[in-house]
């Protein structure tokens, strides 16, 4: 089998998916440890057998709706490849808008070493994008499942930022007392009976990273709740959300003593994040 006819074969295995010549392109990649540009460079090259049974068990659990970054065990995300596993949320696209507008709110007040906690860090996504962009910040990151935490340390050290630390803490119960200029956070906010949960990749994400309660809010809500506390006085607190939790969301957050309460929609324009900033007396 060539490479061409090996992506022809795994489109064709894949053809009811979103994007089959790409699913097959990254697993075929992942296999040959090889470029895109290879494979289009030299579709003749034969496969080994061994490569040949890789490819094609991957290309089975691709077809059963397993996630092709869990297939591989990595994620792009801002400008870094993240090692990922089946205890943490895959990082996507929408996610980098919390570490762009977290970038801008930072631009428009240079801190000399900026805290910043990082709520909820699986990967370690937005943590260790931040710290790349601000080399002069400490970082917390912190989750409480202990496979993630982990799994962020190690992905820390292997794009060598020594500007974060990570810790096992269910919100802010084990965080050391200190605070901070900024609180970002991606945390569950799917409503607990959400049909979405049957569909496609999210099926074999961790529903701990996923639900929320009935409304999708329980989390929110403790963490706009707590954060108003660990914040420096007009520090920020960013949160990603659903599209449809925006207009409840800004009201928790004025209730709870913020000002400067904004929704950012995210690349599709869906409104994806409300930002805010502790409210000085």
């Amino acid at each position: 089998m060539t490479i061409a006819q090996a992506l022809d074969w795994a489109k064709s295995r894949l053809f009811e998916g979103e994007s089959p010549a790409i699913d097959a392109r990254v697993l075929l990649c992942h296999v040959l440890n090889c470029s895109t540009t290879t494979l289009l460079t030299y579709p003749e090259k034969p496969l080994t057998d061994a490569q040949i049974e890789q490819f094609t068990a991957l290309i089975e659990q691709r077809k059963i709706g397993k996630p092709v970054s869990y297939l591989t065990g990595k994620q792009d995300f801002w400008t870094l490849t993240l090692n990922v596993n089946e205890h943490t949320l895959i990082p996507r696209p929408e996610t980098e808008l919390l570490v762009e507008r977290t970038l801008q709110l930072h631009e428009l007040n240079p801190l000399k070493q900026p805290a910043i906690l990082d709520l909820g860090t699986g990967t370690g996504a937005i943590a260790l994008a931040l710290a790349s962009e601000l080399p002069q910040s400490q970082v917390l990151a912190v989750d409480f499942i202990q496979e993630a935490v982990e799994l962020a340390k190690y992905n820390a050290q292997q794009l060598a930022l020594k500007n974060v630390s990570v810790l096992q803490s269910s919100w802010f119960s084990n965080i050391p007392q200190q605070s901070f200029d900024f609180i970002v956070t991606n945390p569950p906010y799917v409503e607990s009976q959400s049909p979405w949960l049957s569909e496609g990749d999210v099926r074999f994400e961790p529903d701990t990273a996923l639900t929320s309660g009935e409304d999708g809010l329980d989390d929110i809500r403790l963490i706009i709740d707590h954060a108003v506390t660990w914040l420096n006085p007009r520090g920020w607190l960013l949160i990603e959300h659903g599209h449809l939790q925006s207009e409840a969301i800004q009201g928790l957050l004025v209730d709870h003593g913020y000002d400067s309460v904004t929704t950012e929609s995210d690349y599709s324009g869906l409104p994806r994040m409300c930002y805010a900033q502790k409210r000085v007396a």
